[in-house]
């Protein structure tokens, strides 16, 4: 039998320790700053009918980015790649019972078959957070505001992050009136869009060039404007331009720093208004960390009434590479505060005694039960990233006091084990 590799799956991660200290960071402070907004924690099944996301996520993800299998009882279903549908589908299964509007979120892991790079990876944790019953902007402003608000609590200035903002009924109707574009050539342009940052230049105008024809013109002057001022000026009184003017307003009041792009499509089928990108403005990490946007029409599927809905959901990798890239991520220390070192097999009784009192002070404790000289216990501690070791010998079992040493400073004290619950405490 050949040899199985010791490598995880292709695109998925293995997460020891010191990398779950990473994770759980990213998610206490997601859960943090999304309960202060009020919001509350759900989840829902990994495995969902395949149905659900060729409806609404679009044919393209389902046909070449899902995990998708016929189960034993002859059902197509897929393994997440989103959690939006499932949140649609629960609103609708009970959306007579539900006290709107609703402020929900969840933490959960998801699957692509994309092609593992940089920011990228196939399984990956994603914060879902979704606004739903508010149709205003009220609504969109609020959710932004707390992706803006993710970012400074992870530590993140003005100059290393923008919020890119655009709304996908602005896009349609400069598809429609502006470059007189049908619904399938506005559908092909919106695709063309949204992969625009990943293509050649010559790559882009050529297909854009098949799909507007002589107006390619008129699309790079679109292309190439950097506010809501410079929009065509049958348009700028649209409903839509006063729409993003508001939202604009209210953010810049709320001190977000945003800017529009006409350019920004975000990749999925639902989105109806508007969309967003929250951009990392380091050169050697361009590109989006997270992003959401409006999606009013994706309860229908379920024969219910449309609920409006606004949402965004940041994922465990981008929010890692920012954090990096910016020196961003706090000395993460074990989650065990005491290791023991036991000095001789003779105390061993005597040194759990004492950590059973630690522990129920609330202090957690590991205890070195491997006989190994004191020397090698205390390096095994400092590689695990154990903050203090307490020693326990038999002079200290006589003197009944015990030597604290905290590993960073290297400062030690001898303490009764009264004085000890205090120190850790």
């Amino acid at each position: 039998m050949a040899d199985i590799s010791t490598q995880p799956y292709k695109g998925a991660r293995d997460f020891y320790p010191s990398d779950m200290r990473v994770q759980n960071y990213i998610f206490k402070v997601w859960r943090t700053v999304v309960e202060r907004y009020g919001y509350e924690e759900y989840t829902a099944p990994m495995l969902e009918l395949t149905d659900l996301y060729r409806a609404k996520t679009g044919e393209e993800i389902v046909n070449e980015q899902t995990y998708s299998f016929t189960d034993r009882g002859g059902r197509e279903v897929t393994i997440r790649p989103e959690m939006t549908p499932s949140v649609a589908r629960m609103v609708a299964a009970k959306q007579q019972e539900l006290a709107y509007p609703l402020r929900w979120y969840s933490i959960v892991n998801n699957w692509r078959y994309e092609r593992p790079q940089r920011g990228r990876v196939r399984e990956f944790w994603q914060l879902n957070v979704d606004l739903l019953g508010v149709s205003g902007i009220e609504a969109d402003a609020e959710i932004i505001r707390m992706a803006d608000s993710i970012m400074r609590a992870f530590g993140a200035k003005d100059d290393m992050f923008i919020i890119r903002i655009n709304n996908r009924k602005l896009t349609s109707l400069l598809m429609g009136e502006y470059l007189d574009l049908d619904v399938q050539k506005s559908h092909l342009l919106s695709k063309l869009l949204d992969r625009k940052a990943k293509m050649s230049e010559s790559a882009f105008d050529a297909q854009a060039q098949s799909i507007v024809g002589e107006d390619i013109a008129k699309l790079n002057d679109l292309l190439n404007i950097k506010s809501i001022d410079e929009l065509p000026a049958n348009v700028v009184e649209s409903g839509q331009v006063e729409e993003l003017r508001q939202l604009f307003d209210t953010l810049k009041a709320a001190e977000v720093n945003v800017r529009f792009d006409l350019t920004l499509m975000r990749g999925f089928d639902y989105y109806t208004g508007v969309v967003f990108e929250v951009f990392d403005t380091n050169p050697e990490n361009p590109r989006a960390i997270f992003g959401g946007g409006r999606y009013d029409e994706l309860t229908e599927i379920f024969g219910a009434t449309d609920v409006p809905a606004v949402g965004f959901a940041p994922g465990d990798v981008g929010t890692a590479n920012f954090l990096e890239t910016h020196d961003l991520l706090p000395k993460l220390s074990s989650s065990v505060k005491v290791y023991m070192a036991v000095i001789s097999e003779a105390v061993v009784a005597e040194a759990q005694k004492l950590a059973s009192a630690l522990r129920k002070a609330g202090i957690s404790v590991a205890v070195d039960i491997g006989g190994k000289k004191a020397g090698s216990q205390v390096k095994k501690a400092d590689k695990d990233g154990i903050p203090f070791v307490v020693f326990v010998g038999e002079e200290e079992i006589k003197a009944g006091k015990f030597t604290l040493r905290e590993l960073e400073s290297g400062n030690e004290a001898k303490l009764e084990p009264k004085e000890l619950i205090q120190h850790l405490q």
